[in-house]
């Protein structure tokens, strides 16, 4: 990107990287006014429309003219709606989002460590195997050629997956099965309506695994639903077997055999993450009390930015620290 192209500089890790790189990944008002949790093709592309033009500035023109450089390089690329309110286009799997935030359009490749990137496009998202992102703020434009080859080979990267895929053996009926049910479970675990408690936290019933991580995660309102499904991307992502469960309404991540190492609740103003052994994390998260012993947190407010360089790294390292054991 020009500067209309400057890339955001590295934010350090102490108290005040909890609110580094302000609002960039705070969602607008906008995007909470969803009128349907996912759609495909004609009706996704219509409240992709509505959503430029209700946003009425800089991030409106942004997304619309990402939008049409992605169809100058892919014109059969699809369009969704998911999340609660974010555009996704996808071919052969997804290609790539356009989350919109207070100070920044954020588009999210989800094989972005995959791909070449000559232009260094990317400039979010960095740190993680797989995921890579491109932050466009207030005056910043994308070079067009080096963008469409980028999505280009984002979809020849879905491609080559698949068929990949389609190459390995077959999975045993057994297995199969198994996938369907659970896949089914989450469905059941989704559709439900879900009763929000004091200060909108989901009330979920006590049960492990990711579905009903993922029943939580989507009915924390507004902005927090989004901040939640990146908070649970990220950790999958940097300790890709964790074991996931719902506990006191809240989610929990462990490791197995080593107790719980983080959670996350809803409050009115802000998501609170909690480490339960932070005192051993490096540097020291930013919340605590005398009365909170080995846990430490960090609130996240809707105009605060995740660092999630920051929090990859604390997530890393209280995965391979004991856990707290009920």
């Amino acid at each position: 990107m020009s500067e209309k192209s400057r890339k955001p500089k590295a934010k350090g890790a102490s108290l005040a990287g909890q609110a580094s790189q302000a609002a960039a990944n705070s969602p607008s008002p906008s995007q909470t006014d969803a009128k349907s949790d996912r759609a495909v093709g004609e009706v996704a592309s219509r409240l992709i429309d509505e959503r430029i033009e209700s946003l009425g500035d800089w991030r409106g023109q942004t997304l619309a003219a990402v939008r049409r450089l992605i169809h100058e390089a892919a014109p059969d690329i699809l369009e969704e709606w998911k999340w609660k309110g974010t555009p996704v286009w996808s071919h052969s799997g997804n290609v790539c989002t356009g989350e919109v935030y207070k100070q920044v359009v954020k588009l999210t490749f989800p094989k972005g460590a995959s791909l070449p990137d000559p232009q260094s496009l990317f400039n979010s998202s960095l740190e993680g195997n797989t995921r890579r992102a491109i932050d466009i703020r207030d005056g910043e434009t994308l070079e067009p050629t080096a963008f469409r080859t980028l999505i280009q080979a984002a979809i020849a990267e879905n491609l080559r997956s698949k068929t990949s895929q389609s190459k390995s053996p077959a999975k045993s009926r057994t297995a199969a099965k198994e996938d369907s049910e659970k896949s089914e479970s989450s469905e059941r675990a989704n559709s439900k309506k879900v009763v929000l408690l004091s200060g909108g936290n989901p009330q979920i019933a006590k049960a492990d695994g990711d579905a009903p991580v993922q029943a939580y995660i989507a009915a924390m309102p507004g902005w927090k639903s989004s901040l939640g499904k990146r908070l649970d991307e990220l950790i999958m992502q940097t300790v890709p077997n964790v074991r996931k469960a719902v506990r006191w309404n809240s989610p929990f991540y462990g490791m197995e055999g080593q107790g719980w190492f983080l959670s996350f609740h809803v409050l009115t103003r802000y998501v609170k993450v909690t480490f339960f052994n932070g005192l051993s994390l490096q540097p020291l998260p930013p919340g605590g009390t005398p009365k909170s012993q080995q846990g430490r947190w960090i609130d996240i407010y809707e105009d605060d930015d995740l660092d999630e360089a920051q929090m990859a790294r604390w997530i890393q390292q209280a995965s391979e620290l004991p856990g707290w054991i009920p």
